[in-house]
């Protein structure tokens, strides 16, 4: 793990401290808080509750923004922080679009994750990898093939 990276989950446990729900990093900075080589990390990417969500981006000095719609993934709230070594993405309400239609991501494991004295959350190993699997982008599969310890093309 980089030292960037380490000081940014660092600040994000710092923030989320105060949260009332769970919340979760999930995607390359999630797998990288797994020991696995995640390739390059570019962001965090944080799941949130709604309820949590006022009061962090108040803490924060940030505000939700509005994002394009994308064929992918939406968010009912969604803020950008980046007052941390690397962009934090907070992400309330994320679906992922499936065959069926939306599909709401809302982890059932919650793995602590010791950083020094800051605690970071992620979803266990074998959900992080189901959850890269149903992201279905080539970079999620190389992801969820380097958590089973399977090398790809």
């Amino acid at each position: 793990m980089t030292p960037t990276l380490a000081s940014t989950l660092a600040a994000v446990a710092k923030a989320m401290a105060p949260a009332t729900r769970p919340w979760w990093v999930i995607g390359s900075a999630a797998v990288a808080l797994h020991d696995v080589a995640a390739g390059e990390v570019r962001d965090v990417d944080v799941l949130i509750d709604p309820v949590d969500g006022t009061a962090l981006f108040g803490e924060l000095s940030i505000a939700p923004i509005t994002l394009a719609p994308d064929p992918l993934f939406r968010s009912d709230v969604f803020a950008r922080w980046t007052g941390a070594g690397l962009p934090v993405e907070f992400m309330a309400g994320f679906s992922v679009a499936t065959v069926d239609g939306w599909s709401a991501v809302r982890p059932v494991t919650r793995q602590a994750i010791a950083l020094g004295a800051a605690t970071v959350y992620t979803p266990d190993r074998a959900e992080l990898i189901a959850l890269l699997r149903r992201f279905g982008r080539p970079k999620d599969l190389r992801r969820a093939a380097a958590l089973e310890g399977r090398k790809t093309g």
